[in-house]
């Protein structure tokens, strides 16, 4: 018999609350049911992303069907009703055994799960008129309780503990990935899960992105202002064979995953003193990110958070630099929500019209890249109040010397 800690089990009340939440976006979009395919929304509203089909009508207990493992969804799941499922073509039947009903509209994750998996489901259900419903999960998964806001702190905390460590073990003449291989060594120590998951398809990420010197400032497919020259191109991006250099802005812009909960920060260190110009250019990020943490409050659009990062960098000066370079190498946000996921809602982006709202969390990131320099900038978690941002990785902002 498996036995794992009740203090990593999602309580019951969170889940209750989460499904009621699903239910009531359900009934507002006039969808009947929803069917939950994918790992981390399962591990959301179900405490288990163990191989499973979580049914969830807008009225009445949802039932979780799982494939494998059954004995570890049972120990994991707070939810009353799970049931082992031989066959995905067996779902209706298991549904209609349990006295529930798709309705006439079912409800998708349609922007992850694969079209295979559609056709499927839609064979299985003729005649149901099928919906997207990825808008309606991940708004409910933006606001985060008490419960998840105190998994995030905690990551934010061992994330802190990674960086006051790579403060000790950076040298000239290491390679990027030989620091990295240290920095995550540690982090794994601390109980770092050892996945970033993201949403967005295609995309992946290990710890995060460490690179030095100009290096940093080589861009890559991933939707993120650094990039990195990689290890080859099967990876294209994060840490490569340069080697570390005096003067030079080393970027750690690292993620810690704790119990599946993420926090995301940048901080730049430099053996020595940094050239003028990089140094002053870092300066006005922290005074950018400054600026931005009191104007982020609830019922503000995110797209005006983007705005108004993009009037201050370019009157200061960096209209080039600001999260990538001119063309199609910038990336066109200041920030994001993260929770499970590196990318959830909201997305502080171009032309965004999301309200913020209170207990959102958000990795607020400006940045600069310069080619044939390197990468400066900032990246915090935070958690937004009436009163602004209050952070959550609390590791000093300044450029580090070592």
């Amino acid at each position: 018999m498996m036995t794992h800690p009740e203090t990593n089990h999602t309580p019951s009340s969170e889940i209750t609350a989460r499904i009621s939440r699903l239910q009531q976006g359900l009934q507002e979009n006039h969808i009947d049911s929803v069917l939950i395919a994918q790992p981390v929304d399962l591990f959301y509203f179900a405490g288990t992303l163990q191989q499973s089909f979580l049914f969830v009508p807008n009225l009445g207990q949802p039932l979780l069907m799982v494939r494998k493992s059954l004995e570890r969804a049972r120990q994991e799941s707070a939810l009353p009703h799970i049931s082992g499922l031989s066959n995905p073509k067996h779902i209706p039947d298991l549904i209609r055994s349990h006295g529930l009903s798709q309705g006439r509209i079912l409800g998708l994750e349609l922007d992850v799960i694969p079209a295979q998996l559609y056709i499927r489901i839609q064979h299985l259900f003729g005649g149901v008129e099928i919906r997207d419903v990825s808008h309606i999960i991940r708004t409910v998964r933006s606001i985060k309780s008490e419960y998840e806001q105190n998994k995030i702190r905690r990551s934010a905390e061992l994330g802190d503990q990674v960086f006051a460590y790579a403060r000790g073990v950076i040298s000239e003449g290491m390679t990027e990935v030989a620091l990295a291989g240290i920095i995550e060594a540690h982090a794994r120590k601390l109980g770092h899960q050892g996945i970033v998951r993201m949403r967005l398809y295609g995309s992946e990420l290990f710890y995060g992105h460490l690179m030095s010197g100009p290096g940093a400032a080589t861009p890559s497919y991933l939707s993120s202002p650094t990039g990195g020259d990689g290890l080859s191109p099967a990876i294209a991006q994060g840490p490569g064979f340069n080697r570390i250099k005096a003067h030079e802005p080393i970027l750690v812009d690292y993620v810690f995953a704790w119990e599946g909960y993420l926090a995301d920060q940048t901080r730049i260190f430099c053996i020595g003193e940094l050239p003028d110009d990089l140094t002053q250019a870092h300066q006005d990020m922290l005074h950018l990110q400054n600026i931005l943490m009191k104007a982020i409050k609830p019922g503000i659009t995110a797209g005006a958070i983007y705005d108004q990062a993009i009037d201050l960098s370019t009157q200061w000066g960096y209209g080039a630099n600001f999260m990538g370079v001119d063309g199609d190498t910038r990336i066109r946000f200041v920030g994001h929500g993260l929770g499970l996921e590196l990318d959830e809602y909201p997305f502080l982006a171009k032309g965004q019209s999301a309200t913020i709202e209170e207990n959102m969390v958000i990795a607020l990131e400006p940045k600069l890249i310069f080619p044939g320099k390197g990468v400066v900038g900032i990246e915090n978690t935070h958690l937004v109040t009436t009163n602004g941002l209050l952070r959550m990785t609390r590791f000093e902002d300044c450029v580090i010397q070592v």
